[in-house]
């Protein structure tokens, strides 16, 4: 099975790469534009000269079975087109594009092709964000926050933001029927912002403050009178009572602990039945980044 991953930053080297590269039957191929990053990341993998690539072209010119990308988010529609008009199941890393008409276009190609496209959400995988699933959810709180990094608000919120509404989305046990935005904006930098989603018996609030103090990122689902909360992806803490915690195993990968593998598997088994992945879905969770973005504007305008 050739694999192809084009763009070799720090997502890719620290997440993805050490997948990739000990999977059995996947032969890896690597692009980039920076000649240094991709001799001394191929090295890294012991790959040969022939599995190394300067450009797209020369990636595509090898008759790919699927492909990662992780290039900055300005260059995934480019890139994506070009990987869906070759007929190649295609995993994008999150955001698809900064702007929601660009999203809607690959998402349309992708369907029209007839050609798998993912996005790698992969809070959805982390096994203690999938077993929240399991537990009553009357009441979901997810904080994600950073230490001195107010930004842009749609750059902030398409490559950070994301994860928390894709999850909270992942998360609600019903239909969605009421958005809330708030967010303190000043000189053009987004500091925080927080998006509460409500439906019939349920609420969900989504918090990130990028001037916290603090590196965290903290789930909590309650109902029924129990609650379960995952901190910083690692250690889950059950409360019915007396506190039950559970801790990541001092051998388990952080890819694992964070998803990235078990997406990984996810959208290659599929690729190898021949089953066609739909973005649909997280199309709907850029379409209300959008929203999150427009309500950011008109408060950053009317202040």
């Amino acid at each position: 099975m050739k694999v192809g991953c084009i763009g070799l930053g720090d997502i890719a080297q620290k997440a993805y790469l050490p997948v990739l590269g000990m999977l059995p039957g996947v032969e890896l191929h690597l692009q980039t534009r920076t000649p240094a990053t991709l001799t001394r990341v191929a090295d890294g993998l012991h790959l040969p000269q022939a599995q190394r690539h300067p450009d797209l072209d020369a990636l595509l010119a090898q008759d790919l079975d699927a492909a990662f990308v992780h290039a900055p988010t300005a260059a995934h529609p480019e890139i994506a087109t070009r990987l869906l008009e070759a007929g190649v199941p295609t995993y994008v890393d999150k955001p698809l594009a900064y702007e929601l008409a660009d999203s809607e276009r690959l998402v349309t190609l992708a369907e029209e092709r007839n050609v798998s496209l993912t996005v790698g959400f992969n809070r959805r995988f982390a096994p203690g964000y999938a077993q929240c699933a399991e537990h009553p959810r009357e009441l979901i709180v997810m904080q994600k926050n950073r230490v001195g990094l107010p930004e842009e608000p749609r750059s902030m919120i398409l490559d950070d933001f994301i994860h928390v509404v894709d999850t909270l989305r992942f998360l609600v046990p019903g239909e969605i029927d009421d958005v809330t935005v708030r967010a303190r904006v000043r000189d053009g930098l987004l500091h925080h912002v927080v998006l509460q989603l409500a439906g019939d018996g349920f609420t969900a609030l989504g918090v990130m403050n990028r001037l916290s103090g603090s590196t965290e990122e903290i789930l909590e689902v309650s109902g029924q009178d129990t609650k379960r909360q995952v901190v910083n992806l690692a250690e889950t803490i059950d409360h019915k009572g007396q506190p039950t915690v559970r801790r990541r195993g001092d051998w388990v990968p952080v890819a694992r602990q964070r998803g990235i593998e078990q997406a990984v598997l996810f959208f290659l088994d599929a690729v190898r039945a021949g089953k066609v992945l739909s973005a649909r879905d997280a199309l709907a969770t850029h379409e209300l980044c959008e929203r999150v973005v427009r309500a950011v504007r008109e408060r950053s305008s009317a202040a």
